[in-house]
């Protein structure tokens, strides 16, 4: 099947705005059948959602569900700029078909600029829960302030969601989900910790059970990845989200599977690939996000793993532009590759699993030689977003006009290095890549972004973070060594909404090594980082919640919102939010001024 072929399929539509004229729901039907169903025959069990909002348009996303098993679900979305639905501003005829999981999307284009809508979608006599949307400032006007905020890492399967609460209470013009969307496992080892009642075990009907000394099952086909969106979206605060903002979304790993790059799983060191998997978990993602078929080019038709692009960028504005990359699909192996760490050491190439030492806690030496190596075997210097997306990139950024450049990007680009060389003992006396699956893991690539950004003179660049599960905010260099690079750009990095923070993965992997005094406490760890990475403005590791971001002219402002852990008993906690802190960035500076415990 080709694009256009799926998109016809699954009923998405481009549409030009109307007037009032059209009906409103239950005034006519798609087909005589279903207006003549009883009330209570359809359902919309995942709520409405839309997402990538544009000037003049804006994505409307639901699922619908027969009770009488309909192979195919006549649906219709409404849009109105009264919550009364009094006037309509488009109306769309969609059919729902098991063939994609009973998911629907409409693009209704013609929308009213900076304009906020309402939508709501009919079948038979029912109709869906009503939400709301904003579409993005006129090109040529100047937004005196958007606010926005950013999210990622949601383990259903560890801590709690209250972060999601706090989310919408928040006045919000659109939110960003920096993947991690859903989390592919279900019993992993890291996920062997409590989680709130309303988050019971999930079961996936195809999935394959970990091997090794790792426990649980991971997604596999294209089921068990509906299953994870299906029981996900099922929760009534996710929804809320969904139904309040319009979503900007993008992926990370875990929507397809741990520390992936292209089609190679690594959860060990054979990195084996795994096409078909990929293809299903790229299919589910795109049957669920309310994403723009415009900008994401999509193909079932075409062989292997790159039958999708999702990057792609917003403009709201002179105000802000936001370039969204993808940092799974098109990024070579990681420089320092588990099998030939493997044979090494001496361990095993194929079945064991050297995430240490070539993902994580990688001797800056060993690093720095494979790249070399990795090179000259490439014919290029190891990247994250490949090729054309780098080109892409920085076309992107050096036309962009807006005052701030806003980059949503996955992994975090600080540098966070650690030298033991005079503080442990032998083996652990070394210079440490703290983790090397993100941007610290490719450093030419990196600094060849940053290089471009200073020798281009592109001022107020600001990256918006997640993956690390912890809340970070650095200056970047063109150099990423504090006493040679100049500063081009600052980080901000939110703590995931409920996965194990970043510190507690590495306690727990000190174990009674003489690295567990360096991981004593938070504090410990934090010190440590910022005491070897003077770039550091904010550091803390052991933490969840989600950033907001306020942007004028004048300022970017970052409001951390880290929230409490799962109480003693394993109950969400009645009240969630354990600080704010308040990190501005003037126009024009890379010198971030941090306001803690707000």
């Amino acid at each position: 099947m080709d694009r256009r072929s799926f998109l016809r399929s699954s009923m998405y539509f481009t549409v030009v705005s109307a007037g009032a004229s059209l009906a409103a729901c239950g005034a006519s039907d798609n087909s005589d059948d279903t207006a003549q169903a009883p009330a209570g025959s359809f359902a919309f069990p995942l709520g409405v959602a839309s997402g990538d909002p544009k000037e003049a348009s804006c994505v409307f996303w639901t699922r619908c569900l027969s009770s009488h098993g309909l192979e195919t679900v006549p649906v219709r979305l409404e849009v109105s700029s009264a919550s009364t639905f009094a006037t309509l501003a488009a109306s769309v005829d969609l059919s729902a078909t098991r063939q994609y999981d009973y998911t629907v999307r409409a693009k209704v284009t013609g929308l009213a600029p900076g304009t906020r809508y309402y939508y709501r979608f009919c079948a038979g006599q029912d109709k869906s829960v009503a939400g709301q949307t904003k579409t993005a400032p006129g090109a040529a006007s100047a937004p005196a302030k958007m606010t926005f905020a950013w999210m990622t890492c949601q383990d259903w399967s560890v801590n709690h969601w209250a972060a999601m609460d706090l989310i919408a209470a928040e006045e919000l013009d659109f939110l960003v989900h920096l993947g991690d969307y859903i989390y592919e496992t279900v019993g992993a080892t890291f996920q062997s910790g409590a989680a709130e009642a309303a988050h019971g075990r999930i079961t996936l009907p195809d999935g394959t059970a970990r091997s090794g000394a790792e426990t649980g099952v991971y997604a596999t086909s294209l089921e068990d990845y509906r299953t994870l969106y299906r029981t996900y979206r099922g929760d009534a605060r996710l929804q809320e989200l969904h139904r309040k903002f319009p979503m900007i979304a993008i992926w990370d790993d875990h929507e397809f599977s741990d520390d992936c790059w292209q089609d190679h799983q690594t959860y060990n060191n054979a990195n084996t690939r795994q096409t078909e998997r990929r293809r299903s978990a790229t299919q589910a993602w795109a049957e669920y996000m309310p994403i723009d078929f415009g900008d994401v080019s999509f193909d079932l038709g075409k062989p292997g793993h790159e039958n999708i692009r999702i990057y792609r960028d917003f403009r709201f504005g002179t105000l802000m532009h936001l370039v969204m990359t993808d940092q799974r699909l098109y990024r070579d192996d990681h420089v320092v590759g588990e099998a030939e760490l493997a044979t090494l050491t001496g361990h095993d190439r194929l079945q064991g699993d050297d995430k240490i030492g070539a993902r994580y806690f990688v001797p800056l030496p060993v690093l720095q030689q494979f790249e070399l190596v990795d090179s000259q075997v490439l014919g290029h210097a190891p990247s994250i977003l490949g090729r054309a997306q780098t080109e892409w990139w920085k076309d992107t950024l050096k036309g962009a006009t807006a005052s701030w450049k806003v980059w949503g990007n996955e992994v975090t680009l600080n540098r966070m290095q650690i030298d033991l060389r005079a503080l442990a003992p032998a083996p652990y006396d070394k210079q440490y890549v703290v983790n090397a699956d993100a941007w610290d893991g490719y450093p030419s690539h990196r600094a060849d972004l940053m290089t471009f950004l200073k020798a281009n003179s592109i001022k107020n660049v600001v990256a918006i973070t997640g993956d690390l599960h912890a809340f970070q905010c650095g200056t970047i260099r063109d150099n990423a060594h504090p006493a040679v690079g100049t500063p081009v750009a600052v980080d901000f990095v939110a703590a995931g909404i409920s996965s194990d923070s970043f510190y507690r993965y590495l306690r727990d992997g000190a174990g009674a090594t003489p690295l567990a005094p360096l991981v004593a406490t938070p504090a410990t760890f934090d010190a440590v980082i910022r005491g070897n990475n003077p770039d550091f403005a904010y550091a803390d590791h052991d933490a969840q919640g989600f950033a907001v971001a306020t942007v004028t002219a004048a300022s970017f402002v970052v409001m951390f919102n880290k929230v409490k852990p799962l109480n003693a008993d394993g109950s969400k906690p009645a009240s969630p939010l354990l600080k704010r802190t308040r990190i501005t960035l003037a126009s024009g500076s890379t010198s971030p001024v941090v306001e803690d415990n707000v």
